[in-house]
């Protein structure tokens, strides 16, 4: 059964006993995504990293190399 389907029978039963309609699939997949970028950056904090750029600079790290001294 796929996700609309299932999403349809719900709305279905739902109405049949007069109950609220649940949300469509993926009506709140932008909150989650950023209720899960909070968390990944409140674990860092509480573990002593950096919460943000880490990714960022971790790549320009890997793609740059590190700094090169010019004596």
């Amino acid at each position: 059964m796929s996700i609309t389907q299932h999403h349809l029978l719900d709305t279905y039963r739902a109405r049949q006993l007069g109950e609220p309609v649940p949300p469509a699939p993926g009506a709140h997949d932008w909150q989650v995504m950023r209720e899960i970028r909070e968390h990944r950056q409140f674990k860092a904090v509480v573990a002593g990293r950096p919460a943000r750029g880490r990714i960022r600079h971790a790549l320009a790290r890997w793609l740059h190399g590190r700094p090169r001294s010019t004596c």
